[in-house]
């Protein structure tokens, strides 16, 4: 079963499902494999039909199913130094290299591998397979998924995410809020600044601001909270704006995010930056220029994934790896969409975060072998 799992990761990084890029083809190929192992395939396009979600079930059409799921995008291999090509795999010394292999082809591939065995297995309970696209820009697609689901009126109890944990069990992380805020000024020269609206300078206050309670957050942490940090994290990614030196700047944009513990931490900050722009920086603009604006667009908001007393997503994965603890990691997944929407979830999967999104990304064979017996103990469990 290692073997064909190797097979079908070499297959699966061969697909340049850069977020950027269609998915259609990888999504094809696991609904081909699927349908030969019986299963039931639902695809749901996003409104480009240049991508899709993929859903499907071995075992009875009911209630209470267990999803085994991953996302199919990765992201992009430019200006990384990669020691072979990034889109073909390359075993070498016990790792398997290529673009995802970790993150997470390599969980999707060990699933596939063992899908005909879960087939014969899943008699009882149904057992889905969620492959999503867009995880890396925003949980676009799980978000997408986890409506369709809804829709058509399938209602799974338990999800274990296949993110890269180094087969520990994961019970939380934060929420990832991801912002782009826009800042539109009036054109003018240098040396009259009265006469324009610089979107370079209100960017600045607007950041300085931001970074303002960023610190605020710090003294916000819940007492009980286990994360690394406790508190709320605010990160600025990026500023741009302006040309030269000597012309006042029409236009700004600030990228940045933040990694709520809790849902108020989210509210506070959103709360506070509306009124700092609508009570403080747009009279300042709108005095000069009354087409000046501030506008935020949501890249997206996902929801953390909340530890919880009863969780049978643990429980199971407890049995299957003989793990006994469960952890909290500071970065996000789609976890917190498949909580939402009434599943008890953990993350368990091969590989490590600290080689995910590195050029010469790679799984371990030994991982991959650990999480190909995980998926067999699975398959006795639900024979049972």
């Amino acid at each position: 079963m290692l073997q064909t799992t190797k097979d079908i990761l070499a297959d699966l990084i061969a697909f340049p499902t850069v977020s950027a890029d269609s998915n259609l083809d990888m999504i094809a190929y696991l609904a081909s494999r699927l349908e030969d192992c019986g299963a039931d395939v639902h695809l749901f396009t996003d409104p480009s039909g240049k991508k899709a979600n993929l859903f499907a079930t071995l075992g009875p059409q009911k209630d209470g199913g267990i999803v085994l799921s991953g996302h199919s995008d990765v992201v992009p291999v430019t200006d990384q130094n990669w020691t072979s090509d990034p889109f073909k795999m390359v075993e070498r010394d016990g790792r398997l290299y290529g673009r995802g292999s970790c993150d997470m082809k390599g969980f999707i591939a060990a699933t596939i591998a063992m899908a005909p065995t879960l087939a014969k297995a899943a008699q009882d309970r149904p057992l889905h397979f969620a492959f999503t696209y867009d995880e890396e820009v925003g949980c676009i697609g799980a978000t997408h998924l986890a409506q369709s689901l809804q829709e058509i009126g399938i209602r799974p109890s338990v999800a274990i995410i296949g993110e890269p944990t180094d087969m520990r069990i994961i019970e939380g992380h934060k929420g990832c809020f991801e912002y782009t805020t826009r800042f539109q000024g009036l054109e003018g020269h240098g040396s009259a600044p009265e006469l324009g609206v610089n979107a370079v300078e209100y960017a600045a206050r607007y950041v300085s601001y931001l970074l303002d309670l960023k610190e605020q957050l710090r003294d916000m942490a819940p007492p009980e909270s286990a994360f690394e940090p406790p508190w709320t994290t605010v990160n600025v990614g990026a500023v741009q704006g302006g040309s030269v030196h000597n012309v006042i700047a029409p236009k700004a944009q600030v990228d940045w995010e933040m990694r709520p513990v809790q849902k108020s931490d989210a509210d506070f900050v959103k709360s506070r930056l509306h009124a700092y722009c609508h009570e403080v920086l747009l009279p300042k603009m709108l005095a000069v220029h009354p087409d000046a604006s501030i506008e935020t667009q949501v890249v997206g908001e996902v929801d953390g994934l909340v530890p919880t007393l009863e969780n049978e997503a643990k429980q199971i994965v407890s049995e299957l790896t003989g793990y006994q603890h469960a952890h909290l990691v500071p970065f996000g997944t789609e976890a917190g969409i498949f909580q939402g929407i009434g599943m008890d979830v953990v993350i368990c999967g091969p590989g490590s975060i600290e080689q995910a999104h590195k050029a010469d990304e790679f799984v371990t064979v030994t991982q991959l072998e650990r999480c190909t017996e995980m998926l067999s103990k699975l398959s006795k469990k639900q024979s049972c």
